[in-house]
């Protein structure tokens, strides 16, 4: 359904506080690996050391042998179907004969203390006898390359092509680009508890993105009815999309049915890098033809995905990154062939941008191989190129809607203010000796970015949220994952809005309540909020109705104001306007539907709506050391409607901080599929430290069929921010800059 833009509000696009905030600062916030019942056992997952070996045999007799030891489970011992996955069914709860990448669970101890099960995990002996390990994504595609799966090495092949019949210009420019496998690198690893229920099922409490589907997963396991099983949102320490997938769900649950008690576990650091999917590593090649003013004629690309062991959402992350590929302009023709594929590195899955992250980096990068060649101000180009509304999206075929401001993006972000930074040395100290500063330079580089918002290409999309009013108060019921990203303050402040002012509180999040899908693809605020919306202006007809009843006066008598009921120009409390009465309101809220893209060209209405955005980085470069200092990153990001101005600029700085970790240190390695940097120590990601002088413009050019004319806005800080610092690296150096994160023997001239 179409929703109405509103601008008069008084609660909706202010920069109100999150209920989380202060726990989280005076320390009383519980997150999930706070969790503690009495008489609770723990758990500790047996992985294989190896990325690709057949399972002779599991010898759990010197495990069993030690202290405090209650059981070890193997995939013997799962009553219900033993694959489980995000969309496909393809990855074993524990391994049966093979294993495919290194860390694969293979059993699970239980135990009275966290210590003893890592103690009696690392005591399990599993024989392995190794397969030929495939470790290329260009080599898995051989036909004479060995077989991940028994069905091949293919995950999906997605090919877009419009307005080709022959791909030809006055100037053409091409190149190739990679990007590398980004841990989301959260800070609470991994943790649950789950306990048995009196009827036979299983709660478990757990720090997750999406509670039915971890709901459908875990029971399909178990052989159990899905309302047996319940699942309750914990206090989660940062997400970005690898709390998706399954990871101890299910071996939790299935531990405490065996054993009758709570049982817990929480990952080591190291067992965090191996345990949850990553950012998918790309590669790239890219042809762009135009005529000399710079019009874009054509974009042709080619794709190659990572997806590591099993599918996870390697066949959506494809479908993003190929509909992102051609980025947000106008293009009459392309031709766009992108493939995911299986290997034995480390599960790739879903990350913030989901695909277009690495699509921008190869669009942006070989547009400004285009200025080069032209002699032309890349800016300028861009907007020469830029989307309008009523352009045909270059993908897809979509018509823009009146939501599309990026030639304004454009403009306001060139427009903001350079950094009054000089240049200057970037090693401390290094006036004493270390450097002078005769090999710093100064670059600037400019990216735009678009994706899209909710789910896409026909899959089917709803949120469910409920308003119970009562004397105390009103409670929100949904089951929307908190992820750290502000959903709760959200609800509350489209509820108030809706409401008059009353106080209203969110419940805690889980499958108790009907569905609300992921948090995921910039998409809750929108479709939950939608979905509170909806049953918060039935709820203030019902209460407004209930009141007047009571009163025995009109119902025009009766209105919400400044927090409290008031009834005939007399304010009164909640409790004494309904004593005790209680309204319950439950709705729904259906997206626009979307379409799968024509199976021969994948034109069609497969997205809803777009989010775009635009990023300058000024950068500083040693070129003697190799050693890059970013400066300044400004952004315009279009974001329809600021609901909470406030958390929006801190999803910006989070989101251009993961930006400029792949841009410059974050990659996690993997040689013949066994992971090099597992730790903190060599996985390096940004510390406030590095963070860059930050200049941000919210441009709200409303989009017409969300709630109050938002948009998500968790994922565009990510999108171009890597491409902008890349492309300001490239100018500083001269150097082409084909990969990221950037090598300092990438720099050094």
């Amino acid at each position: 359904m179409s929703a109405t833009v509103q601008t008069a509000t008084r609660f909706v696009g202010v920069s109100t506080p999150r209920p989380d905030v202060p726990p989280k600062i005076d320390g009383s916030f519980i997150f999930s690996n706070d969790l503690s019942v009495p008489g609770m056992l723990y758990g500790a997952t047996v992985r294989s050391p190896t990325p690709h070996a057949q399972i002779i045999g599991i010898d759990v007799r010197a495990a069993m042998a030690l202290d405090d030891i209650i059981c070890v489970l193997t995939i013997e011992d799962v009553p219900g179907d033993r694959r489980i996955g995000h969309i496909v069914a393809d990855q074993p709860v524990l391994a049966d004969t093979v294993v495919r990448y290194q860390g694969e669970p293979v059993a699970f101890v239980v135990a009275r203390t966290q210590e003893q099960a890592w103690r009696a995990a690392d005591a399990v002996v599993v024989r392995y006898d190794p397969l030929p390990v495939v470790d290329d994504p260009e080599l898995a595609l051989d036909p004479d390359s060995p077989r991940v799966h028994p069905e091949g090495n293919l995950v999906r092949r997605l090919h877009l092509r419009r307005g080709c019949r022959e791909l030809s210009a006055a100037v053409e420019v091409a190149g190739g680009w990679e990007t590398g496998r980004q841990d989301q690198a959260f800070l609470g690893p991994e943790s649950a508890l789950a306990q048995p229920d009196p009827d036979g099922g299983v709660t478990v409490q757990v720090a997750t993105q999406d509670l039915h589907a971890d709901q459908a997963q875990i029971a399909a396991a178990l052989g159990l009815d899905e309302h047996l099983v319940r699942v309750v949102n914990s206090g989660i320490g940062g997400a970005f999309g690898g709390r998706e997938d399954i990871t101890s769900q299910v071996h939790l649950a299935l531990a405490a049915l065996r054993t009758g008690r709570p049982v817990k576990t929480t990952y080591r650091r190291g067992e965090s890098f191996l345990a949850h999917p990553k950012r998918h590593p790309a590669r790239m090649r890219f042809r762009i033809g135009a005529d000399h003013d710079g019009t874009l004629r054509y974009v042709w690309a080619t794709l190659l995905l990572d997806g590591g062991a099993y599918a996870s959402t390697s066949g959506p992350v494809l479908g993003t990154a190929c509909y992102s590929a051609a980025g947000p302009y106008r293009v009459p023709a392309v031709d766009i062939l992108g493939q995911s594929v299986y290997t034995n590195n480390p599960i790739a899955g879903a990350m913030r941008g989901f695909g277009a992250v690495q699509a921008c980096f190869g669009i942006e990068s070989t547009m400004d191989l285009l200025a080069t060649r032209l002699g032309m101000d890349p800016i300028q180009l861009r907007r020469i190129n830029a989307l309008r509304p009523g352009d045909p999206f270059p993908t897809s075929g979509q018509i823009c809607g009146p939501s599309t401001p990026v030639l304004e993006l454009i403009d306001r972000c060139a427009a903001l203010p350079m950094p009054a930074a000089p240049l200057q040395p970037l090693l401390p100290g290094g006036s004493g000796g270390t450097t002078r500063g005769e090999g710093v330079r100064r670059g600037v580089g400019f990216a735009l970015g678009v994706k899209n918002t909710l789910y896409a290409a026909g899959v089917p999309e709803h949120a469910t949220a409920r308003i119970r009013i009562a004397g105390a108060g009103v409670e929100i019921v949904s089951a929307a994952a908190e992820c750290g990203q502000g959903i709760e303050s959200v609800l509350i402040q489209i509820a108030r809005e809706e409401l008059g002012g009353l106080p209203v509180r969110v419940g805690p999040a889980s499958t108790e309540a009907a569905h609300a899908g992921s948090s995921s693809a910039s998409r809750q605020t929108w479709m939950s909020g939608a979905a509170v919306r909806l049953a918060a202006i039935d709820a203030r007809t019902e209460l407004l109705a209930t009141v007047a009843e009571r009163f025995a006066v009109a119902t025009d008598q009766v209105e919400l104001a400044d927090g409290s009921v008031v009834v005939s120009g007399r304010s009164i409390g909640l409790h004494d306007a309904l004593s005790d009465a209680m309204l319950d309101i439950e709705r729904t809220y259906d997206a626009p539907p979307t379409e799968p893209g024509d199976p021969q060209d994948g034109q069609g209405d497969v997205h809803v709506s777009r989010m775009y955005v635009a990023h300058r980085a000024i950068v500083d470069v040693d070129v003697d050391l190799g050693l890059v200092r970013v400066v300044q990153v400004a952004t315009a990001q279009d974001v329809g409607r600021a609901i909470n101005p406030r958390e929006i600029r801190s999803q910006i700085a989070g989101g251009i901080s993961q930006g400029l970790g792949l841009a410059l240190t974050e990659h996690l390695d993997a040689v013949g599929g066994m992971v090099r940097n597992a730790s903190f120590t060599d996985y390096l990601i940004p510390t406030t430290l590095d963070m860059p002088e930050l200049a941000v413009d919210l441009l709200e050019v409303p989009e017409p069929l969300a709630p109050y004319g938002l948009k998500g806005a968790g994922e565009p800080p990510s999108l171009s921010s890597t491409a902008a610092i890349a492309a300001a690296v490239r100018t500083a150096t001269g150097r082409p800059v084909p990969r990221v994160p950037i090598r300092p023997d990438d720099l050094v001239l």
